[in-house]
């Protein structure tokens, strides 16, 4: 059945509700079906009234509640599509918000194609990207630990003497405190059994990714992704995990845009005005990017860890990290010596980094694709 005479359905899911509006495929308004609990099985019963399977084409936002109810849908033999929040139209003079009106505008943009649809991960890819989000709490939670254990301390005047923290001698160093027998002494190990806790979990977690991605069909583009430098295993699942098949952008600059890396623009006639990074798209893939950019204020070469990695690699894929690497530090030096900030100097960087990885991941998926 062609789209246009398709019957749009808009969702407003919620954890406990789902509301249903329907827009037909004339140009009338799109109305208000009704308001169910959020169950699969009630909700097949109202779409049941207003069309059959073949007749509707089902939207709603993305959300806390997952991929769940799309995946149920989709099972049962319904278009069902989950929209970008941050691409749906929004009327500058719209106050009021509310499910009815957020359910009928769902449909009434659906109807006109004015939805873009966020990429759908299979349950395994869901999975790894799940543990790669988890280790990335664990790591901030691990941070607030060790500020706490550095706010104690500096409160009581006690100051490390190495250039380091963290390492080794440090973490020798706190064993030597000694707070007395008082309530000092028990919140300072208290803060410091917090630190170890986070760094058993942070390892734990690091130790499970690794191991998650051996057979995962995008095994291969996590390796290829290590040819760059600033890119080691974690970060290559991470980016992997969260932008998914790098096939699905027809180009680098549509992956720069799905990462909120290209600047946001208010042109009019003659006068162009360009601002800040629109920061849409995946702020997770966002910042491994931004922090892998960090590296190239450095000059060019390929240390010992880096040449580990890479010794699987092709030729091709090899090459093009370091003519990333040659580029990129060279694209550093010359903002920098512009005299732009280094914040966005490495934002920069980072654009042209997601245009490099989605040429090494295209590589690595062609070279699986003729193995196979």
């Amino acid at each position: 059945m062609e789209e246009r005479s398709k019957i749009h359905v808009g969702l407003d899911v919620h954890k406990d509700s789902i509301s249903v509006a329907t827009a037909e495929p004339d140009r009338a308004p799109g109305r208000l079906i009704g308001k169910v609990p959020h169950d699969v099985n009630k909700l097949l019963k109202v779409l049941a009234k207003v069309g059959t399977k073949e007749q509707l084409h089902l939207v709603y936002e993305a959300g806390p509640t997952g991929f769940g109810l799309q995946r149920a849908l989709k099972a049962k033999g319904y278009l069902c599509e989950i929209i970008a929040p941050s691409q749906i139209p929004r009327r500058p003079g719209d106050r009021i918000k509310n499910d009815t009106r957020d359910s009928v505008q769902l449909a009434e943009c659906s109807r006109a194609g004015q939805l873009s649809a966020v990429w759908i991960p299979d349950p395994d890819d869901e999975a790894i990207r799940d543990l790669s989000r988890a280790r990335e709490d664990a790591v901030h939670g691990r941070m607030q630990a060790r500020h706490q254990l550095k706010g104690f301390l500096l409160r009581h005047d006690v100051r490390y003497k190495g250039k380091t923290s963290w390492c080794g001698a440090y973490y020798r160093w706190l064993g030597t405190l000694n707070f007395g027998a008082g309530a000092a002494q028990t919140a300072f190990t208290e803060y410091w059994q917090a630190v170890t806790a986070a760094d058993d979990r942070v390892d734990r977690l690091t130790k499970a990714l690794q191991a998650s991605i051996t057979g995962w069909r995008f095994e291969p583009v996590v390796g290829a992704l290590q040819a760059l430098r600033g890119v080691a295993a974690i970060t290559a699942i991470g980016l992997v995990a969260e932008i998914g098949d790098l096939g699905r952008f027809a180009h680098p600059r549509k992956l720069m845009g799905y990462l909120g890396l290209v600047p946001s623009e208010r042109s009019s006639g003659e006068r162009t005005s360009r601002g800040s990074i629109t920061k849409t798209g995946n702020a997770h893939a966002r910042r491994l990017l931004t922090e892998a950019a960090w590296n190239y204020r450095f000059k060019a070469r390929i240390g010992r860890a880096a040449q580990v990695r890479q010794q699987e690699l092709s030729e091709p894929i090899r090459r093009m990290g370091w003519t990333a690497q040659l580029r990129l530090t060279q694209r550093f030096a010359a903002l920098n010596s512009r005299g732009l900030q280094a914040n966005k100097a490495c934002v920069a960087v980072a654009r042209e980094l997601a245009g490099f990885v989605w040429a090494i991941g295209m590589q690595a998926q062609r070279e699986k694709g003729a193995a196979t």
